[in-house]
This record gives C-alpha cells, sequence and structure tokens, in this order.
C-alpha cells in the first residue's frame, strides 16, 4: 500500500513543484511505482513531467468534485513506473464547489483509497496555500514533506502551516507526521544560507534532510522541457540532490 506523502508550504516559490516532479522520478527510477497528484491549479507538475493540459479531460479536479474516479483521472508518463493525476486550470474554483458538501475535507482521501495499492508511494503537489484543497491533501496524507529555500523569508508563515497541521491532526488525521523538512536553492558560499539552515534546524529538530537542492540553472530548464532533471541531465547537482533524496526516503521507510 503506498505512502501518501503531500508536498506542502503556502509560500510560493520555494521548490515544491521541483520537489514533486523531481523525488517522484528519482524513485521511480530506482523501481518504486509512484503517483504523482497535481492539485495546484497552476498545473505546473503536470506539464513538469510532459503531460499537455489541454489535452486532458479527467484531472484532480473532476476527482474533487466527483466527476471522475482516481482510476480514470490516472496518466501513464513516458517515464518507467510514474504516472500522474493531472491538473486543470478549473481546479481553482473547486473549492466553491466543493464548500457545501457533507464531509469535503475526505473528497481526495477517499477517492485515493480505491488505487493506494497500486503504488509503493502517492506524492500530493500542493498549491501555495492553506484552502480546503491543502486540506483535502493532507486529511488524505500520512506525512507532509515541506520544503524551505534557504532566504531571508524562509520560516515567513510556517507558524501558519504548522497550525493548519495542528488543526488536521485534531480534526480529520490523527496520524498525521511531518516525513522532512527539505532546503532548497542552497548556496553554501552564502553566509545567509548558513544562517538560514541554522534557523530551520532550530525550527524543526531532527526534521530536516541531509540532503540538500542547489540553485541549478540545468534544474531550472527541466521543467520547459517537461522532463524531470534525472532525465534532463543526469549528471547535474540537482539531479544527484534529488538522487540522494530519493535515498533518504527509502532509507527511513523500510
Amino acid at each position: 500500500m503506498a505512502k501518501i506523502i503531500s508536498i506542502t508550504n503556502q509560500k510560493g516559490g520555494v521548490g515544491k513543484t521541483t520537489t514533486a516532479v523531481n523525488l517522484s522520478a528519482a524513485l521511480s527510477h530506482k523501481g518504486k511505482k509512484v503517483l504523482l497528484v497535481d492539485i495546484d491549479p497552476q498545473g505546473n507538475s503536470t506539464s513538469g513531467v510532459g503531460i499537455d493540459k489541454r489535452d486532458i479531460e479527467d484531472s484532480s479536479y473532476t476527482l474533487l468534485i466527483g466527476q471522475s474516479k482516481a482510476k480514470d483521472c490516472v496518466v501513464k508518463t513516458e517515464f518507467e513506473n510514474l504516472s500522474l493525476i493531472p491538473s486543470h486550470i478549473d481546479l481553482a474554483a473547486a473549492e466553491i464547489e466543493i464548500s457545501n458538501i457533507d464531509k469535503r475535507e475526505y473528497l481526495l482521501k477517499n477517492a485515493l483509497a480505491e488505487i493506494r495499492t497500486e503504488y509503493d508511494y502517492i506524492f500530493i503537489d500542493c498549491p501555495p496555500s492553506l484552502g480546503l484543497i491543502t486540506t483535502n491533501a493532507l486529511t488524505a496524507s500520512d506525512t507532509i514533506l515541506i520544503p524551505i529555500q534557504c532566504e531571508y523569508y524562509a520560516l515567513e508563515g510556517l507558524s501558519l502551516l504548522m497550525n493548519t497541521v495542528r488543526r488536521i491532526k485534531r480534526a480529520s488525521n490523527e496520524r498525521l507526521d511531518i516525513e522532512g523538512v527539505l532546503l532548497t536553492m542552497f548556496d553554501g558560499r552564502l553566509n545567509l544560507t548558513q544562517q538560514v539552515v541554522n534557523e530551520v534546524k532550530k525550527f524543526f529538530p531532527k526534521k530536516v534532510f541531509s540532503s540538500v537542492i542547489p540553485r541549478t540553472v540545468r534544474l531550472s530548464e527541466a521543467p520547459s522541457f517537461g522532463t524531470p532533471i534525472i532525465y534532463f541531465d543526469k549528471n547535474n547537482k540537482g539531479a544527484k540532490a534529488y538522487d540522494s533524496l530519493a535515498d533518504e526516503i527509502l532509507r527511513k521507510n523500510r
């Protein structure tokens, strides 16, 4: 049965989608069956694995509003062992559409339950907000992975995220835990970087991954080709960092 991990941080531009795409690809490359669920209306994870959003009929949007079953939404990517439930721009309106549904926070959990046994890992790429869609993701998840960029405002808003996690634990998912905190956009030459690392480790003792994701041009270029970095440039520092992160995840979840 798959472990479900939400990749979330309500702060935008921290590397959520980059991590969702490249960690999913790194684990699938190691032989694990992986499903990536894109619930961000921008759909960047969808295009990041080479799926054209314009060709989508069944998506995370139709899944949440009850028009589709999970198995009908799954698209096989060209990358071995990696499948996707794509996003759609209409997902932006989903929060309004599902707001009056009874037990609305369980919609994604119930939908994924039908296909959970078919995968080793399910990663959910969350939108940069703490609304009802993210609530659905956290309710459906075993753990959350929090990317944090090594910049001045790194810890801004994290107390809000942790408050949301505590609320979800009380209300709809008492087993929710933190998988780990991932430092992204790392540049070891900067004094600020080390200061941020130290602050994050104080905020999340024993939860910070050893692997850190560097800022590289090739990592930024890969999405425009619809290709995870491990297939785009396997010798790139970013590819090696996500490969290392995948190994950490595997060790932790033996």
